[in-house]
């Protein structure tokens, strides 16, 4: 498909928070030769969920203008720790806990990227490779007055709480990375706006024209209102099941409904639109739109057959009120003695003990008949049993 600039610059602004700037963008695109587009993410946790395909959409918008994209894996970085919003210094990484979560990354990212237009890079390439007089060269070209400017950095100042000084180095080496891969735009989350913009003054220091930023929404997670976080429980996990995808999606507000659909649906703006004037009018009931919604994502992490066969389950579970037909089974035999939260965990249903320890004191774990299971230790009887965790998940227990 053929762009011109006011449909290459509609595509791009599109879930956009801010372009440093549009002229210089509009500047490098007459060139008529491909961009660098860079965005850096840190392995910090060995999953990517649905708030960083915020920022990953944006990259496969530029890979659909023709653009090259430089999908940056912070290996080296991720051993410091991003101090960017925390309130305090960051445990840091091991090289082995950060290696392992890159290979995940490297997995994830090509449900929605293109392969053949994405150079995966690692700033471990060449961060390994400085020396000790390499760091103070690079540290000569920034102040502290202008590090202090940093709000999080000038906050903690203020109220006599530690700065490590190798946190300094952190958004240096973000600058350096496109330096190193001289890019022609950055992406990154609002967070991350000084990263970006140290980025643009090592370059002029090193000669270079500088990079256009752009910045993404931080997308709120199923609660609407902390950010989306594994941490918080509020995620959508690119590579968790179908049913959990479709079912999450669909526990979502009828009001975040519409943030989720500019941020990560792919449908036209206008589309988008003309539902939520359909809803308000009362001519389109929401749920309808959520399906579609959910549809869309669950589709994309699995297959458009998956995503059918979630919205039929889905349906028959919290619309008629039947059980799901194909639920897992677990079997245990009496004489293990398995405990509830064992259970829970060994069936994956839950992550961890604490996890269902949790989900038990919050009566959100239950067998079919209504019937609520509050201690995590208790032990089940000979017999056949349909546990219910949440709203959402089933499993047939077999103690025999």
């Amino acid at each position: 498909m053929s762009w011109n600039h006011q449909e290459a610059m509609a595509l791009i602004r599109r879930g956009s928070v801010e372009i440093v700037s549009e002229s210089e963008l509009l500047k490098k695109m007459d060139r008529k030769k491909p961009l660098r587009v860079k965005a850096g993410f840190d392995p910090t946790a060995p999953d990517l969920h649905l708030g960083h395909t915020v920022l990953i959409q944006k990259l496969k918008h530029f890979q659909e203008l023709g653009h090259h994209v430089l999908f940056l894996i912070g290996d080296f970085t991720g051993m410091i720790g991003d101090p960017s919003g925390k309130s305090e210094t960051r445990k840091k990484l091991t090289r082995q806990e950060v290696i392992q979560n890159a290979e995940t990354y490297k997995r994830q990212i090509f449900r929605i990227l293109h392969p053949e237009k994405t150079e995966l890079v690692f700033n471990s390439t060449w961060m390994d490779k400085f020396h000790a007089a390499d760091f103070v060269e690079l540290c000569s070209r920034y102040t502290v007055a202008r590090m202090m400017e940093r709000d999080d950095f000038d906050k903690r100042f203020r109220e006599n709480r530690s700065i490590a000084v190798h946190e300094f180095l952190y958004p240096l080496i973000q600058g350096y990375d496109s330096v190193e891969l001289k890019a022609d735009v950055e992406l990154g989350g609002t967070d991350q706006k000084f990263n970006l913009l140290v980025g643009r003054d090592l370059q002029r220091e090193y000669g270079q024209e500088p990079q256009v930023i752009l910045t993404v929404p931080i997308l709120e997670g199923l609660d609407g209102v902390q950010k989306m976080s594994k941490s918080l429980d509020n995620y959508v996990g690119i590579e968790e099941p179908a049913r959990d995808m479709y079912g999450k999606l669909m526990s979502i507000s009828d009001e975040l409904m519409w943030r989720y659909f500019e941020l990560l649906s792919d449908k036209n703006l206008n589309d988008i639109e003309a539902m939520r004037e359909n809803v308000e009018q009362g001519r389109l009931h929401p749920k309808y739109c959520k399906e579609e919604l959910a549809m869309e994502i669950t589709a994309r992490f699995h297959d458009r057959q998956a995503a059918e066969k979630e919205r039929e389950n889905f349906n028959r579970v919290f619309s008629a009120h039947e059980m799901p037909q194909d639920m897992p089974e677990f079997s245990v035999s009496p004489a293990e003695n398995k405990r509830l939260a064992d259970i829970l965990v060994e069936s994956r249903l839950c992550p961890s003990r604490s996890e269902a320890k949790r989900l038990c004191r919050q009566k959100a774990v239950g067998l079919y008949n209504g019937e609520k299971l509050t201690d995590p230790e208790a032990v089940f009887g000979a017999g056949e049993y349909t546990l219910k965790v949440g709203k959402k998940r089933f499993l047939k227990l077999k103690v025999q």
